[in-house]
């Protein structure tokens, strides 16, 4: 997995979703496809008047992955952010999830105050912008890639690509 800046200009307060694209999107129409999407893919989603900035969610998330157990941090992440509406900026809220997953309070404070993961971070930055990544989820094999939530048949036409590719070489 690599960390991609979406919206890295969004403040830490957040901004709401009309002001983030503008007048004469729909909103309603947005949450309302993007809830069709994720109810294909078993997740749960709910309607979001808001963005946050999620640049120190990807910091703790990139922690996490180091520590036992860590990998469990990313749906609760996502929980909190597409389900439950939280702002993932706020460092509270952080260790609110670092608590409900077992890790260390004390050591997850430590990387979100003292920014330890930040250039690490920065270097998944570099390389999406490298590989041309323009949105999330982006999946790359075999020199091709899809943006965006994909069907299975589609991930899996990908992946049948890539095969193909390494048989080649």
């Amino acid at each position: 997995m690599v960390h991609f800046p979406l919206h890295p200009e969004t403040p830490l307060e957040g901004q709401t979703l009309a002001e983030m694209f503008g007048p004469g999107k729909n909103i309603d129409a947005m949450n309302e496809n993007m809830k069709n999407l994720m109810k294909q893919e078993d997740l749960p989603y709910e309607n979001r008047s808001m963005t946050y900035n999620s640049r120190l969610a990807q910091e703790l998330g990139t922690w996490a992955d180091t520590q036992k157990g860590g990998e469990t941090i990313h749906e609760k992440i996502y929980q909190a952010y597409f389900v439950e509406n939280k702002n993932v900026s706020q460092i509270g809220v952080l260790i609110d999830i670092v608590n409900h997953v077992g890790l260390n309070e004390a050591e997850a404070c430590n990387v979100l105050e003292d920014r330890t993961f930040k250039e690490a971070v920065d270097r998944d930055w570099a390389k999406a912008r490298e590989v041309g990544v323009t949105g999330v989820p982006t999946y790359l094999a075999g020199g091709a890639g899809v943006v965006g939530a994909q069907s299975y048949e589609t991930l899996a036409q990908l992946v049948e690509h890539a095969i193909g590719q390494k048989n080649k070489d």
